[in-house]
């Protein structure tokens, strides 16, 4: 559910009726789709449309009362409409939120003085306004459409997503818990950069949440925690009880953490403090974290944990965390993304099952390390992802694309994913001289012309669309 402004605009000597049916249209349909709208009202000025300086005026108002409520502008032209009414509108609001530009079909049969709408060259002038004045703006995937249209309905279930995630970037908090891997410099980022954009870094020592997680004794709290646990995952039956509720604490103080600093997302030092001096995986936790709505990335890299917030933003889904991993054999167009791992179980596909991190117990200790969500990632087709700050030319870049989870057998542990991408050889080619990092974040779905459209049109970020 939203809450869009929306704007209906007339011109004088266009049939003024239309304002009042398209009023009633597209109330009607945002009710009937569970959203809420704020709307000038209909006896405060002619047909209740937005025709001139005053009335733009009293709908800018309205909306800036309404501001902390508004995350998205739907305009809709009945007819012709007013140019400089709706432009003057949202831009004496005040408003930094996305913009979706509808116009009416005419009927062939009703061209005549009563009925003509001419909403399909009104929407031109509307857009070049709009874009004298600088204000960035989406557009429906037809030109013209009726308002009742299926079409038009995909277009606000898109504009939805849209909103949220320029809105959710916009005031992103992200918690980053512990340090970076000594051994992985690729997870540097400057948070300067990211604070100029009004994303937030907030720091917490994982020494802290290894104290609180030992110092947590309410029996009922950690019960509850393990019951979640064995609901959420595959533990089997001779897992050591005491490693189980190591888990459950490690949860629960990690929890709590996110909670208290209102994070929207996290990024987790995973190895080796929590291991050598707790004794287990943070990936279940994480994983639990990222199905409840709120991404956890590995390795303590917070563009990794943004990009998957960003993901889940356009998706509605939960995110994963990957690395570009492995060759598939001889086709060139097929990877193997790879992690321990932490994904989500909708992420994955199937409940998870409970294991060892297979390659940092050779070095830590499997007893250390257990807690890793251990399962294939079933097929389906996906979105990659991963923004990053590129701190020598002081800016924000990402890239996206969309792919499939194909279904095939690898022989490997952890949690496997073999991808399909178009000209995949191209891709790994850019990542390597453009210096991207070797992490990716992955959705399921196809929402990469929602990711690029927020973050280059809205966010004024550099983005590389990959095809």
């Amino acid at each position: 559910m939203a809450v869009f402004g929306v704007i209906i605009t007339s011109r004088g000597f266009f049939p003024g009726w239309l304002a009042q049916e398209a009023r009633k249209q597209i109330t009607e349909k945002l009710t009937g789709m569970g959203h809420e709208y704020v709307i000038v009202d209909e006896d405060s000025m002619p047909y209740g449309a937005v025709q001139t300086y005053e009335q733009a005026k009293v709908c800018a108002e309205l909306f800036r009362e309404n501001r902390d409520r508004i995350e998205g502008i739907i305009v809709i032209l009945p007819n012709f409409g007013d140019e400089i009414g709706v432009v003057t509108a949202i831009h004496e609001s005040g408003l930094n939120v996305p913009v979706l530009i509808q116009a009416c079909d005419d009927d062939l049969e009703l061209l005549d003085v009563e009925h003509r709408r001419d909403a399909f060259c009104g929407k031109l002038s509307v857009c070049n306004n709009l874009r004298q004045y600088g204000i960035p703006f989406s557009l429906t995937k037809l030109h013209t459409c009726k308002i009742e249209s299926e079409e038009f309905t995909e277009d606000i279930k898109r504009f939805e997503k849209l909103c949220k995630t320029v809105n959710n970037l916009r005031k992103a908090r992200i918690l980053a818990v512990g340090t970076r891997p000594g051994p992985f410099q690729t997870v540097r980022f400057s948070e300067k950069l990211l604070q100029k954009n009004g994303i937030s870094v907030l720091v917490e020592d994982i020494g802290n949440i290894i104290s609180r997680a030992n110092e947590i004794n309410d029996r009922e709290v950690l019960e509850n925690a393990i019951s979640e646990i064995k609901e959420y995952a595959i533990v089997s039956e001779d897992a050591p009880m005491e490693k189980v509720e190591k888990l459950a604490r490690f949860k629960t103080a990690l929890e709590e953490a996110v909670k208290n600093y209102d994070a929207d997302c996290a990024a987790v030092q995973c190895w080796n403090v929590l291991q050598n001096h707790f004794g287990c995986a943070a990936c279940l936790a994480m994983s639990m974290m990222g199905e409840k709505g709120i991404p956890h990335a590995c390795e303590m890299d917070v563009m990794g944990a943004l990009t998957m917030y960003a993901l889940s933003s356009a998706s509605g889904a939960a995110a994963g965390y990957l690395d570009w991993n492995n060759n598939y054999g001889n086709d060139r167009d097929k990877c193997i993304n790879f992690h321990c791992s932490n994904y989500p179980a909708s992420f994955m596909g199937c409940r998870p099952s409970v294991g060892v991190l297979d390659i940092l117990g050779t070095q830590l200790g499997y007893d250390n390390c257990f807690g890793a969500c251990v399962g294939k990632v079933q097929p389906g087709p996906m979105t990659f992802c991963k923004i990053s700050t590129d701190d020598v030319n002081g800016k924000i870049r990402a890239y996206v694309g969309e792919g499939e989870f194909i279904d095939a057998d690898v022989k490997t542990f952890g949690g496997p994913a073999v991808c399909s991408v178009p000209n995949l050889q191209e891709l790994m080619h850019m990542l390597c001289e453009e210096g991207y990092e070797h992490h990716v974040s992955m959705v399921r779905g196809h929402v990469a012309d929602i990711i690029e459209e927020a973050l280059t049109k809205y966010l004024g970020w550099e983005v590389y669309r990959h095809r």
